[in-house]
């Protein structure tokens, strides 16, 4: 098996620098990085990094981006808490957007749902009890 670790994941955005700031409002992460051209940056979020890459810097480097408004959701972004109704509150107060109100799923797990400054899906969710 190869020795892979999985290091991060990077969302393109607009404005890097904005995209962090709602990051750090939002959901109290803290910022890792912001390189000086403003193009990267990350979010400290445990082992596995959030970064931010801007559509210029994609663009330049010839990956073709699109941007998350000119797609139907495709993926999620999921933030583990202790308590989902307090982290909707604190994500709806930075601006992000309700798309599902806290709810408790047949599994026993509690979720809600908001899009982030970008558009992007961001899952607030309690641990899955085994």
């Amino acid at each position: 098996m190869a020795d892979l670790t999985f290091k991060y994941t990077i969302l393109y955005v607009q404005n890097v620098s904005e995209t962090l700031a709602f990051y750090e409002a939002a959901f109290g992460f803290n910022r890792g990085m912001l390189h000086e051209s403003g193009d990267y940056g990350e979010l400290v979020t445990g082992n596995t990094k959030l970064s931010f890459s801007s559509l210029a810097l994609m663009t330049y480097l010839g990956k073709k981006p699109g941007t998350q408004a000119d797609l139907n959701t495709c993926f999620e972004i999921a933030f583990e808490t202790t308590d989902v109704p307090t982290a909707l509150t604190k994500a709806l107060a930075a601006g992000a957007s309700l798309v599902q109100d806290v709810e408790t799923m047949p599994w026993g797990q509690t979720t809600a749902y908001v899009k982030d400054l970008n558009g992007f899906l961001v899952e607030l969710c309690s641990p899955i009890a085994l």
